[in-house]
């Protein structure tokens, strides 16, 4: 019988991808609030995951966490997940105690009416509710018109503003309530996987490294500020010099009603990581990121993108005199909704394949681009590949 597993819904789903334990570490961090400039509690449980495995754990100014593994190796490696996530605060209580918001990250106005949030506060969390007219109650100009952001309010029971400013203060953040929860198999929602799965899939790699012999330094930083500008990753690349680093976030999964295959590509959840493909992506790291898929038998997928990716990849490539850089996804539905979706075996996998690369890594591995590795690549497995056995001499 495997290891045993967590089930937050306590049904008899079976033993999923991750261990009890793995399985608590990313439960906490999706329930850690964190939206950018606020990542610490996040970051808290980042530190208390990786402390075990690591020979060093620190934080830097920015709020950057570090797991440092063989800190005397060549090269330095860098990996990046953010913790941070899409949330608000609070900009404006009026005279009957209504919380008017402002956006930190990308939000989707329309998605964010009706649901319950958490007003994080210096004396704890307060539960909200974002409120709107009912439909019943519109004049037919406002049915049809666009959701603002900035006309919303939250609603926290509390009667006029100074009973609210009470507990609340212009600056305090915002973050959805929803939480983990279990579906089907290794399917698990939540509303911060974007991208906290990131994080964890750093601190999963870390783990899985202890005790094996690397040539390489390993720098595991769970990054702050990736949705308002990749601020987090820019430092810590400068911090830690690497020549050679791997982003780990979120891709659009495009498996499900809506999503234009034509201009995102087939990405489907449960088939493996995605291997991005491009400028920002260094052709040896990513023809060496596919050969380890490929010697391993982790299933995985591929992406492409012609100029940044808008993850934390762009930022590190660009530091100092360059970093070769590979990106790696975790596919989710939903992306930036309170209901993100992501299969845990995936996730598992990723870590797999970063840990990987890692131990492939030697001081001579040279990640030049070059006329031998331009086209460089490894195509994902397919149900017509032959099994070793079945090769004819």
């Amino acid at each position: 019988m495997g290891p045993a597993c967590y089930n937050v819904l306590t049904k008899p789903w079976g033993c999923i991808a991750l261990p009890l334990e793995q399985l608590q570490v990313l439960k906490d961090l999706i329930d850690a609030p964190s939206p950018s400039g606020f990542e610490q509690p996040a970051q808290e449980v980042y530190r208390r995951a990786v402390e075990p495995y690591a020979d060093e754990v620190h934080t830097d100014v920015m709020g950057n966490a570090y797991a440092i593994l063989n800190p005397g190796g060549n090269p330095k490696i860098m990996l990046a997940g953010h913790c941070d996530e899409i949330g608000f605060l609070v900009t404006y209580i009026n005279s009957d105690g209504y919380i008017y918001f402002g956006s930190i990250g990308g939000h989707d106005a329309a998605i964010t009416v009706g649901q319950r949030v958490f007003v994080h506060t210096e004396t704890g969390p307060l539960l909200g509710v974002i409120g709107k007219k009912p439909i019943h109650l519109m004049e037919e100009e406002e049915r049809g018109r666009k959701t603002i952001l900035h006309d919303l309010f939250i609603d926290i029971g509390a009667q006029g503003k100074a009973a609210v400013a009470e507990k609340v203060q212009i600056g305090d953040p915002i973050t959805y309530s929803p939480g983990f929860a279990m579906l089907e198999g290794d399917l698990a929602v939540a509303h911060a996987f974007d991208d906290k799965v990131g994080a964890f899939a750093v601190a999963e790699t870390i783990r899985l490294l202890k005790g094996k012999t690397l040539a390489a330094a390993v720098y595991g930083v769970s990054t702050v500020q990736e949705e308002i500008g990749l601020r987090g990753a820019r430092t810590s690349s400068y911090f830690t010099g690497a020549t050679v680093g791997l982003a780990v976030d979120v891709g659009f999964a495009t498996d499900y009603p809506g999503m234009n295959k034509n201009r995102v590509g087939d990405v489907e959840i449960g088939k493996g990581p995605t291997i991005c493909r491009g400028a920002n992506i260094n052709p040896q790291v990513y023809k060496m990121l596919c050969e380890t898929a490929r010697d391993l038998e982790i299933p995985f997928q591929l992406s492409s993108a012609g100029g940044g990716t808008g993850t934390d990849a762009n930022a590190m490539q660009l530091n100092q005199a360059g970093m070769a850089t590979g990106l790696v996804s975790i596919p989710l539905r939903y992306m930036h909704t309170p209901c993100e979706l992501v299969c845990l075996e995936d996730v598992q996998n990723t870590a797999r394949l970063m840990a990987g690369f890692i131990e492939r890594v030697t001081a001579d591995t040279d990640f030049t681009p070059s006329m031998q590795n331009r086209h460089a690549g490894v195509r994902p497995p397919s149900k017509n590949d032959k099994k070793p056995e079945d090769k004819k001499d």
